[in-house]
């Protein structure tokens, strides 16, 4: 039988089972995605009740074994204020993508820790997030693909691992990664990006010129190519949100 104690812990979804409880699917620092029945949650004196939120870190005990562990414990970690408007909208985008991309039981520490900075920062200041919410998703999307193997460095050329020439053009495979171009051999594709664009997007520099359009175009290549045909709820909210 497998026991965790204090796990760092977010829910990502949860839906009912049985009269009073609910079966969660979690993201864990440690554990990674992993699903956990809180027996009794539903009842209105449960203390689960005030913990077990959306965008809120708890501390989860459980212990069982197959698909589906039993909750044993769960205490607030707190310091998050509620997320509203965009920021629920961008947090529910960034739960649906762990949802669909994350494997079960497959942990991934650094993208734990970029996702608990992102919920933090759609929290800080909601007011003042329409400005600077495209450089927060793109560093999760990109931290995402990246610990999941889907995003080579995009500073370098990734069969011959020489640097990318910021003057010249370059395609990004989702399977072949990084990949040069020759002179007229970009006319009519797509997925094509001056290296100066690839570079910036590599070192964070959303200042420079094109950057965050490139790599906006980029996130959503790669994404669509490893989530498949079914489109995703949250982007399609959120474009129509910004056509508003």
């Amino acid at each position: 039988m497998e026991r965790a104690h204090d796990e760092p812990t977010y829910v990502l979804h949860a839906h009912p089972w049985k009269e009073t409880s609910l079966v969660l699917d979690v993201f864990s620092r440690h554990h990674g995605r992993l699903a956990l029945v809180a027996k009794g949650a539903k009842r209105p004196t449960s203390q689960l009740r005030t913990v077990l939120l959306g965008f809120q870190p708890f501390a989860a005990s459980w212990s069982g074994r197959g698909e589906v562990r039993t909750l044993t414990r769960a205490e607030w970690s707190g310091g998050v204020p509620p997320l509203t408007g965009l920021s629920l909208l961008c947090g529910f985008y960034f739960n649906e993508l762990l949802v669909r991309l994350l494997a079960k039981e497959d942990a991934h520490e650094a993208l734990f820790d970029a996702y608990h900075q992102a919920v933090a920062q759609l929290g800080a200041d909601a007011h003042a997030l329409t400005a600077g919410v495209e450089p927060l998703l793109r560093r999760f999307e990109i931290t995402l693909l990246r610990e999941l193997g889907h995003l080579p460095p995009l500073d370098r050329e990734s069969q011959s691992e020489e640097r990318v020439q910021g003057e010249a053009l370059y395609a990004v495979d989702p399977q072949l990664g990084v990949l040069p171009l020759v002179p007229g051999q970009a006319h009519g594709q797509v997925g094509i990006y001056p290296g100066a664009q690839l570079l910036a997007i590599e070192a964070g520099d959303w200042g420079q010129p094109g950057a965050a359009r490139a790599a906006k175009s980029l996130m959503r290549e790669l994404l669509h190519y490893h989530l498949g045909t079914q489109p995703l709820r949250t982007r399609q909210l959120l474009i129509d949100l910004h056509k508003l």
